[in-house]
């Protein structure tokens, strides 16, 4: 293969994994940015809202029945009636887990009798979240067992206080998501492919939302796509990423109804955003089930000293966050594998994000040592450098081309902050 053709072939699969991280793992609305985000002002959402907007600034709470700001002790108040309510997350804003955190903590108050359901853990681990509420586990071995960083990958610090505040007050907290290999079965071969027994864990697809596929694919189309992939591969391409879409969706909200009916609990749903916004999502695969009251409630980036127009059918209530040049905890970008006969980690690819790309690494190293100790499982791996943060430093040692060479991965904002793109005429 030529250099050209191999450099267009790694483009390609890039962009192909941006796609796919972009619809499977869309997390809501993420940077306000300096280009228009369409899917903030789509015409979808309840019908007397369609055309009608609110403008927010960051710090700022809004009613979307009402259209004006709220405070948050009123809008804990209206949430008394709803049974399931919604909180969306930008998955690396801090500010939107500590959003999260401050309703769980005012409904329980409210309420105690209540339940959490998490997006962030597959179904199959629920044991290991009863023995956490139980007090049967430390935190180090909660991370262990529940794989945390392979199953999520998020810095664990993120959902800390909501966890310890589950643990604390007893609430029951339910895995709600299925895991990624059935979500992948059904982008890459259909629901259909799945066996009966998967087919418990993943229930029938309903594809036929037209206002929920618009939704999708403008977020869909607003991801880069170079000339080779459009046309019908690129529809193709869609539609199997839209499958895995309510695939999650279904699930996620069929395991909602089930926890709320089985505890008999108001259940608060934590997930990304993508999976909520204009109650289009696993919300409303979730009323289908239940018909009970429900609320929704998204945080959106705006910049500081800056507003940002949003319909009001986005969400029952929206608020405001401050957009962050980076996120609160590093995000190193560096991907690992296992490989047969071998012990320790080999890095899968060369990295793409700046801190694993700045430090050195490159596809095919084995990580013989990260601050001289030996790690060769992927979660401890993570769970290890998940401890350092901004203005750290981690000294590798690794194996490339039978040299042992020394890498430092340096945990500094400078090198992940993205220069301000100036808006054309």
């Amino acid at each position: 293969m030529k250099q050209k053709d191999y450099e267009e072939e790694i483009k390609l699969k890039r962009v192909i994994l941006a796609l796919i991280l972009s619809i499977v793992f869309i997390s809501g609305l993420l940077y306000s940015g300096p280009t228009e985000d369409k899917s903030l002002r789509l015409p979808l959402g309840p019908a007397q809202y369609r055309g009608k907007f609110l403008e927010i600034r960051p710090g700022q709470l809004f009613s979307a029945r009402k259209g004006q700001p709220i405070s948050f002790g009123q809008m804990i108040k209206d949430l008394k009636k709803a049974r399931f309510i919604y909180v969306g997350e930008t998955h690396d804003d801090l500010d939107m887990h500590e959003m999260q955190f401050r309703i769980i903590q005012a409904l329980y108050t409210q309420d105690p009798n209540l339940a959490i359901g998490l997006e962030q853990i597959t179904a199959e681990l629920q044991p290991v979240l009863d023995d956490w509420v139980a007090g049967k586990l430390d935190e180090e071995s909660f991370l262990r067992q529940i794989r945390w960083y392979l199953t999520w990958n998020f810095n664990y610090g993120y959902y800390k206080k909501i966890f310890d505040f589950a643990r604390e007050k007893q609430i029951s907290i339910f895995a709600l998501n299925a895991p990624h290999q059935l979500i992948s079965k059904v982008r890459m071969r259909g629901y259909e492919s799945l066996t009966e027994e998967e087919k418990k864990i993943i229930p029938p697809l309903d594809l036929t939302n037209e206002e929920h596929r618009l939704l999708i694919k403008t977020i869909f189309e607003s991801e880069e796509i170079p000339p080779q992939m459009k046309g019908a591969n690129l529809e193709a391409m869609f539609e199997a990423l839209y499958r895995a879409q309510v695939a999650w969706d279904e699930t996620m909200g069929q395991k909602a109804v089930r926890a709320a009916e089985v505890t008999g609990r108001r259940m608060v749903v934590l997930a990304g955003s993508g999976h909520m916004l204009y109650n289009l999502g696993l919300n409303f695969r979730a009323y289908r089930l239940s018909h009970q009251p429900l609320a929704t409630v998204i945080g959106v980036q705006v910049k500081e000293n800056s507003k940002l127009k949003v319909s009001r059918g986005l969400a029952d209530y929206l608020y405001g966050v401050k957009e962050k040049s980076y996120p609160f905890y590093p995000a190193i970008g560096l991907n690992l594998k296992k490989v047969e006969g071998l012990s320790n980690l080999v890095v899968q690819a060369d990295p793409t994000e700046p801190l694993a790309r700045q430090a050195g690494f490159q596809k095919g190293d084995v990580i013989l040592s990260v601050e001289d100790k030996s790690i060769d499982d992927l979660n401890e791996w993570r769970m290890f450098l998940a401890k350092y943060n901004w203005g750290s430093e981690v000294k590798f040692n690794v194996l490339r081309n039978g040299e042992v060479i020394n890498l430092t991965l340096q945990f500094e904002p400078e090198l992940v902050i993205k220069p301000e793109k100036k808006q054309g005429n």
